[in-house]
């Protein structure tokens, strides 16, 4: 079979290649994928920026697909379930971690696409625990945006919450921020989405999805705005989904004093200069947000399924598996909100 494969580290080493198909055994489910999403973390990995992945390794972990095949010990999964996975493989199994389900931050954890073969190909192998079947109103297409949109719930609604009097700014209206901004709409809450002039169109794509307020933060001030609707206060919770450190310097004082910062985009360095006096001088609850866990899926798939997720505005193009490299370049052109690799034909 065909898959994207990345070879070795460095900036792109990665070709369409044949692949042997993958064999099931034990708990495993073979799927063949529908459709991929292109993550953030794929287009580090082509830029050799990303140092997580195993090589040569298949690409690939937003998916949704149907099961054509199971070991001899799945018990619940069957041939023909229409299913999304969660990017787990393989765990420990024995640390506090993976008791507690929490499988995000099992050291010993293998992840699909990274450090086990992905699914930017015709199939793919997953654990039967990591696969979730697909209500029948949930089209490919959408389920394909489960693990993404996973992140963002473990963001809001497992590493803190959100109730509709709360004050929320999200930085960062990418993939990422416009997810969260929907989970965070879908609690009541009142958003205020802050971007640069080049996220024009994606901020009026925020205010589609239900953004109450948006800023271009170089054309107007931020922190004017803010005061202005939580009278003087700063806001309960701000997103970050930027990853970028002006942005978190910027949100750290516009907290209000106890509120909570929840860090969701990856920084390009490991250090960085961050205002901690305003996490001291305010009492600033400031959380990290790893990836996903089981919980988190279900809360997401809820949430597509009821629609409060608006998946035909976050997909922007689809691609063939062929043309792989022309969906990279366009999700690195920054003009696409979210781009789907098509594998096959269901």
């Amino acid at each position: 079979m065909k898959a994207v494969v990345k070879e070795a580290p460095g900036y792109d080493q990665m070709v369409l290649k044949d692949v042997p198909e993958p064999e099931v055994y034990g708990d495993r489910v073979k799927i063949e994928v529908a459709y991929t999403g292109i993550c953030g973390s794929d287009i580090h990995t082509f830029k050799g920026e990303y140092k997580n992945p195993t090589t040569p390794v298949t690409l690939g972990h937003e998916f949704s697909g149907k099961v054509v095949e199971v070991g001899p010990d799945v018990k619940n999964i069957k041939v023909g379930d229409r299913v999304t996975s969660e990017t787990t493989f393989e765990t420990c199994e024995k640390c506090r971690y993976c008791e507690e389900k929490d499988y995000n931050l099992c050291s010993h954890r293998r992840g699909i696409g990274t450090q086990a073969n992905g699914s930017f190909a015709k199939y793919v192998l997953s654990r039967e625990e990591s696969c979730h079947v697909l209500d029948d109103s949930l089209s490919y297409q959408a389920a394909a945006l489960s693990e993404p949109l996973s992140c963002c719930v473990h963001a809001a609604l497992e590493k803190t919450t959100v109730s509709d009097s709360d004050k929320v700014l999200i930085f960062g209206p990418g993939p990422i921020g416009l997810l969260m901004l929907q989970v965070v709409k879908a609690q009541g809450a009142f958003v205020i989405m802050s971007g640069i002039t080049k996220d024009k169109d994606r901020l009026e794509l925020a205010k589609q999805l239900g953004a109450d307020i948006v800023v271009d933060t170089m054309k107007e001030n931020l922190e004017d705005i803010v005061l202005k609707h939580t009278d003087g206060y700063g806001v309960d919770r701000v997103f970050d989904c930027s990853g970028a450190v002006p942005a978190v310097n910027q949100g750290l004082p516009l907290v209000r004093k106890k509120g909570t910062f929840v860090q969701v985009g990856l920084f390009a360095k490991k250090a960085n200069p961050i205002d901690e006096e305003s996490i001291i001088q305010r009492e600033i609850t400031y959380i990290g947000s790893r990836s996903q866990k089981p919980s988190s899926w279900l809360i997401a798939l809820d949430l597509l399924t009821r629609r409060k997720i608006n998946a035909d505005k976050m997909i922007t193009k689809v691609f063939p598996l062929e043309k792989w490299r022309d969906a990279f370049e366009s999700v690195m052109g920054g003009h696409e909100i979210k781009v789907l690799i098509k594998s096959g034909n269901i």
